[in-house]
């Protein structure tokens, strides 16, 4: 997106940056007020006061998702909401005002895929359209009907493909840039990304704590034994890293021999285990046949009230007191004003 665009979505994004699904709810429901309120305050002045009733009723849906998404940021169930508020809505227009409102059932089932899985979407469009032909059935000629099913269903189908087709092919992508091509784990990006989403949760969450691990004495395999070995000491690292560590854990290459673990669930005492254990692990692994290796540990806990750079700054801190007092060792910030502690092998 370029900076034209940033600004011109700026206002849906607040003060904290809003995921992309977040501010497509917003938007889908900013555009369907002015596309429904016409129509309803035209009905009320017709005294069609059920049609009236219904488009007015889908108006302040739309105004109270939005709302809802902004203060929250919680946008599945919400999306979940309109896809439901649409489809029982277009029933109703069609059931009171009859097959000339029948167009409304396209845009209505397309916009589905935009807020939901294509999953439940598709789902939810197939209940819709069994409804939709319970409501025609007795009001159009039976081939008029089944043009309408098959074109519906058709829709649907495309729809249904192409929404399938870009997510996956938008996980491959972000997969393929959010992995570090040597060790197969997350790389700096990734890690970003995860530190902002957890800075970002506004739902109740597990503690978490960020690991900074850093291979000592890097250089001197690179010097001796080549950068191929130093390579194979980084993968080598990875799969020890895979090993000790829990399936709710994030592993990831910071830059160069650094790397970093976000231990999710965890208390600074249960990060202070894992990192020793990790600690221990690394020494008592071959990583370059002939050259011993160990690693240098900071730990830190992502308190929300902190920031990402915080969180990485206190333990880079705790890193490079850990090479200062001999390597081989972990430090821990404290969560209290002063202390830290090591464990040394």
């Amino acid at each position: 997106m370029n900076k034209g665009a940033g600004r011109r979505f700026g206002w849906l994004r607040g003060q904290r940056k809003r995921s992309i699904e977040e501010v497509i709810l917003m938007l889908l429901c900013a555009l369907t007020i002015p596309s429904i309120l016409p129509f309803g305050v035209y009905r009320l002045v017709q005294r069609q006061w059920m049609s009236a009733a219904v488009d007015m009723a889908l108006v302040l849906a739309m105004l109270a998702v939005i709302v809802h998404v902004w203060r929250t940021g919680r946008h599945r169930v919400a999306g979940f909401c309109v896809t439901l508020f649409y489809s029982a809505g277009l029933l109703a227009t069609v059931y009171l005002r009859g097959t000339s409102l029948i167009y409304w059932v396209y845009p209505t089932m397309i916009a589905c895929y935009f807020v939901l899985r294509p999953r439940v979407a598709v789902a939810i469009n197939s209940v819709t359209l069994v409804a939709l032909v319970a409501i025609l059935v007795s009001q159009m000629a039976v081939l008029n009907l089944l043009t309408i099913v098959v074109t519906i269903g058709l829709v649907n189908l495309f729809a249904y493909i192409f929404a399938y087709r870009t997510g996956e092919q938008n996980k491959a992508l972000h997969t393929e840039v959010e992995l570090d091509f040597l060790t197969g784990i997350g790389n700096r990006r990734a890690l970003d990304r995860r530190l902002a989403e957890h800075a970002d949760e506004r739902r109740p969450h597990l503690p978490a704590c960020l690991l900074l691990l850093d291979l000592d004495h890097f250089k001197q395999v690179n010097d001796t034994h080549g950068h191929a070995a130093g390579d194979q000491a980084l993968r080598r690292l990875a799969e020890v890293m895979r090993l000790h560590t829990r399936s709710s854990d994030r592993l990831f290459r910071y830059g160069g021999e650094e790397f970093a673990v976000i231990a999710n669930g965890a208390e600074l005492n249960a990060a202070s285990r894992l990192a020793e254990n990790l600690r221990a692990a690394v020494a008592g692994a071959t990583l370059i046949d002939g050259h011993a290796l160990t690693v240098s540990i900071g730990v830190a806990f992502m308190d929300k009230r902190g920031t990402p750079a915080g969180w990485l700054k206190q333990a880079d801190t705790m890193l490079y007191a850990a090479k200062q007092g001999g390597r081989n060792t972990v430090r821990v910030a404290a969560a209290g004003p002063a202390s830290d502690y090591a464990h040394r092998a």
